[in-house]
């Protein structure tokens, strides 16, 4: 949709990360299978932003190849001096920008679209700034709102809070937006008079307050602007996103037999009607249509599971997994890369990969395709109405005609023709009074060892 005011994003993810003791940046670890660096841009987009500098610090190049990979602008913030350094290392990417601007944090991916919104509106409705706060259990450390009659005065750091200040429940959640040409401008007078020495963004508040301006601040839940410095964040993130699935999926028609052990993804789709048992995980990238039933312990990513299927209980679908209507894939079966035709069966123990299966095919248990030379992957092709004889080995490139039948133990290197039984063991044979022979000799071997052993222990 169009807006009166252009609008562009400053995501800030230059920090140390120390405190998530990881060889990466923290804003490259996940919250429902998508990056913190991807969640906050895909919010800026969201939003109609048309423009999205990331300042990183310029020894990480993973963050600058990942913002890159994103369609990020990089600006690089070198030494790192604060949160208003920060922003002010992206005043370049911004000269020729005439509109709003937000600063997000790029650790804070669970930031709704309606706060940042909100914020926007504020600002095309009159606000020269906008602070976003939020009331924690616990305000702790964080900043505080200073509000005097709709006006936010300043913010204050915990550490240079006073006693009456300290007892102020508006805290600061990291977000900013102001016009860009007075942001820049502003920041020019923002110091480092503090227990830190460091640039605060903070500061800006109280300098265009002083200055006469009209700023103001919006309220924002405390679960959405959790940042994520730590595991134990991380992992408080995770299971707010999960929850939220949850709740989302149940009010949409989603029955979900145990919730709290069932686990998506940001892009996890699931249709109404469809039946998800325990313990079942939904990786990136998967869709399941109406009437579906997903039995316990299965892991899914990457694929589509069509109406009225039956997968699991221990069934694993991976990237390229394709199942269309009333198909089964069953107890112990792996699917990647392959396309099950309607009504067809893969009821147990096997694994299919890279194939392509037609219509009402019957798959035996135990049956393997063997799609690997060791260098490159190969098709198997089925045709409909196949029957897969139990313990069959399909070695790809092959192709089974439809209606053919593969007898129990195959294994197939050659194409099947339509219609065809195909045999591939070697022929069974008897021989007459082996077993009981073989059982004459095994006695008398063991006789002759305990005379042996009788004998020498009369010796």
């Amino acid at each position: 949709m169009p807006y009166s005011t252009q609008r562009a994003a400053i995501i800030l993810a230059a920090g140390k990360s120390t405190r998530m003791k990881s060889a990466h940046s923290k804003v490259l670890h996940s919250v429902g299978g998508r990056s913190l660096l991807e969640w906050v841009t895909a919010l800026a987009r969201s939003v109609g932003v048309e423009k999205i500098i990331c300042v990183v610090g310029g020894d990480n190049e993973d963050v600058q190849r990942k913002a890159t990979e994103l369609g990020l602008e990089i600006a690089i913030q070198e030494p790192q001096r604060g949160t208003a350094d920060a922003v002010g290392a992206a005043k370049n990417a911004l000269k020729d920008f005439d509109g709003n601007v937000i600063v997000l944090c790029a650790d804070a991916p669970l930031i709704r679209k309606d706060t940042v919104e909100a914020t926007f509106n504020a600002l095309e409705n009159g606000a020269d700034v906008v602070a976003v706060g939020f009331v924690p259990e616990d305000a702790g450390s964080y900043g505080r709102l200073v509000v005097k009659n709709g006006q936010l005065l300043k913010i204050v750091e915990a550490k240079e809070a006073s006693e009456e200040e300290l007892a102020i429940p508006l805290c600061n959640s990291g977000m900013l937006a102001a016009n860009t040409t007075h942001l820049f401008a502003a920041l020019a007078d923002v110091g480092c008079d503090n227990v830190k020495g460091e640039y605060y963004l903070t500061d800006l508040i109280e300098i265009t307050s002083k200055s006469g301006k009209n700023v103001v601040s919006i309220e924002a839940s405390a679960d959405e602007v959790l940042g994520i410095n730590s595991r134990v964040d991380l992992a408080i993130a995770e299971r707010a996103f999960q929850e939220k699935m949850r709740q989302d999926m149940l009010e949409n028609g989603v029955t979900l037999r145990d919730p709290q052990t069932t686990f998506f993804s940001w892009d996890t789709q699931i249709e109404a009607d469809a039946d998800i048992g325990a313990n079942v995980v939904f990786g990136v990238g998967v869709r399941v249509e109406t009437g579906a039933v997903i039995h316990p312990f299965c892991h899914i990513e990457g694929a589509h599971v069509g109406p009225n299927t039956q997968i699991g209980p221990f069934a694993r679908l991976r990237l390229g997994a394709n199942l269309a209507e009333g198909a089964k894939a069953g107890n112990f079966v792996e699917i990647k890369k392959a396309n099950i035709g309607k009504g067809s069966k893969i009821n147990h123990l096997s694994y299919i990969g890279d194939a392509e299966i037609a219509s009402g095919v019957n798959v035996g248990a135990g049956t393997i395709t063997c799609n690997y030379d060791g260098y490159r992957k190969h098709k198997t092709t089925i045709g409909e109405g196949a029957f897969i004889g139990t313990h069959t080995s399909l070695i790809a490139p092959v192709t089974i005609g439809a209606g053919a039948y593969l007898a129990t133990g195959g294994v197939i290197t050659k194409d099947v023709p339509a219609d065809a039984l195909a045999l591939g063991r070697a022929p069974q044979t008897h021989k007459e009074g082996w077993a009981k022979r073989y059982r004459e000799a095994q006695e008398k071997l063991k006789a002759k060892r305990e005379d042996k052993t009788s004998n020498k222990n009369k010796g």
